[in-house]
């Protein structure tokens, strides 16, 4: 049995804290693992039709996209090794915006967009498995709960344990993808393919077209915000944090645009853009047909690297907003054994197995996603509030070109968020309907706290 300490209020005068051993290389490869899912293997073909086959303003927009998520990343670095704690986004917006805010955007993690990215990746990876192995429609809802199951395990028993599995995950497909990178760059013979060419004009369509290209860029480059959550386990985090999130962020924009030059060199602007498997294709056209299956396999890892770094951090927010007495309370225990918030983790990998199996989370994720950029946008907003609220208090790490790194950061996120609800209102209408359901949770939530403070803590329990 797994001895567990008890209560949030117990936890904030005897339990103790999680433990600090993630280094610069272990939250590197975290953000870059969590970043890297299937979307590098099969959105380079959608930018290129939306830019009409165009290599030159399909480029651009990978690199704008990366340029601003490098922009949130340096306004991130400097409130993590200010204020290290477990929760990172949540606590900044917490401290700034308030309470409300802040559980809104933990509600509508753990409940939709961390569990839905979850159950999204695993029934990815038994999709991809499938191409392997014959998987019915049963089977493959057993291999997607089988995986959340397996990275959960790993989890619980410890943050070491699930980081050195990321390190490898991570540094399998960073290393596989340069090399097939190479292959393709090296040996690829694609009429055009080298040439970077550009329109003769730059009509309104194409203005168009790599709008809406950037929304689905800035989606591709979305997960290093969650780094921030596992700031409390980082040793030495004033230097280690702004250095692990900026490095892996600028690798991140280099190794997407050296891709999307080896799939064109690979296969040429027209054909890419006409590709339903991007990487597949352009690695069968060079390397032969065998290869194809290799990047298949090299997504299989991709996928599950994703999803370990999905849960090695998410479930940090739920623990922060158990400890502030608005969440599920037992997610505030760590276990006396493993140190890991271990009821935080299982809770997630329960709900997002449900998802897994019911199918639900397409239809809650292609509602709620756009939602997240909110709460980035105030994310980054708080490091003006902490400016003027803080003037004084120790920041081991400043935002370079401050004001306007976070202001265009922010900028970028609100017009994403605008551009959906102009674009799709419907939807925006729906993703901000389940957004706002957490309110009257939260009030309950907090009564409830309230009520047990005067009660006094519970005692300890063995579980």
């Amino acid at each position: 049995m797994t001895a567990l300490t008890d209560s949030p209020m117990d936890a904030a005068a005897h339990v103790p804290e999680l433990r600090r051993m993630l280094g610069v290389t272990d939250l590197t490869l975290l953000a870059m693992g969590t970043v890297i899912g299937s979307g590098i293997f099969l959105v380079p073909a959608v930018v290129l039709r939306q830019t009409g086959g165009a290599s030159g303003p399909a480029l651009l927009v990978w690199l704008v996209a990366g340029v601003l998520s490098l922009l949130g990343a340096l306004t991130y670095a400097e409130m993590g090794a200010m204020k290290p704690e477990a929760g990172g986004l949540y606590v900044y917006i917490r401290d700034t915006f308030g309470a409300l805010p802040a559980f809104l955007y933990g509600w509508t993690s753990f409940f939709v967009i961390a569990s839905g990215s979850l159950a999204t990746l695993a029934v990815a990876f038994s999709g991809y498995l499938s191409e392997f192995v014959p998987l019915g429609r049963a089977a493959s809802r057993i291999v997607s709960v089988l995986v959340i199951v397996v990275i959960a395990t790993i989890n619980v028993r410890g943050t070491r344990k699930s980081s050195t599995l990321q390190n490898w995950t991570t540094g399998a497909k960073v290393g596989a993808l340069l090399l097939l990178s190479a292959a393709l760059l090296m040996f690829g013979r694609a009429p055009g393919g080298t040439a970077i060419n550009w329109p003769e004009s730059f009509s309104p369509s194409l203005a168009v077209g790599m709008g809406a290209a950037m929304i689905g860029v800035l989606w591709a480059y979305e997960g290093w915000q969650y780094v921030t959550f596992s700031a409390g386990e980082t040793r030495n985090p004033q230097r280690t944090f702004p250095l692990a999130i900026t490095v892996a962020t600028a690798a991140l924009v280099g190794l997407y645009l050296l891709v999307n030059l080896a799939y064109l060199a690979a296969l040429g602007p027209i054909a890419a853009s006409h590709s339903e498997k991007i990487a597949a294709d352009a690695a069968s056209v060079v390397l032969g047909r065998a290869a194809g299956m290799v990047v298949g396999a090299l997504i299989l890892i991709s996928i599950f690297s994703a999803a370990n770094g999905l849960i090695l951090t998410a479930p940090r927010v739920y623990f922060a907003m158990a400890r502030d007495g608005v969440f599920f309370r037992r997610l505030a225990i760590i276990s006396a054994r493993f140190g890991t918030p271990a009821f935080a983790i299982i809770a997630t990998a329960l709900w997002a197995a449900v998802l897994a199996v019911s199918g639900t989370f397409e239809q809650l994720l292609t509602f709620v996603v756009f939602t997240g950029w909110i709460f980035y946008a105030l994310g980054a907003l708080s490091v003006f509030v902490y400016r003027r609220r803080l003037p004084n208090a120790h920041r081991p790490f400043r935002v370079p070109g401050y004001p306007v790194t976070p202001v265009l950061f922010v900028l970028s996120a609100a017009g994403l968020v605008l551009n959906t609800v102009v674009t799709q209102p419907l939807r925006a209408a729906a993703g901000l309907g389940v957004v706002l359901l957490g309110t009257p949770a939260f009030f309950v939530w907090r009564a409830r706290s309230r009520r047990d403070e005067r009660l006094g803590p519970p005692s300890a329990t063995t579980v």
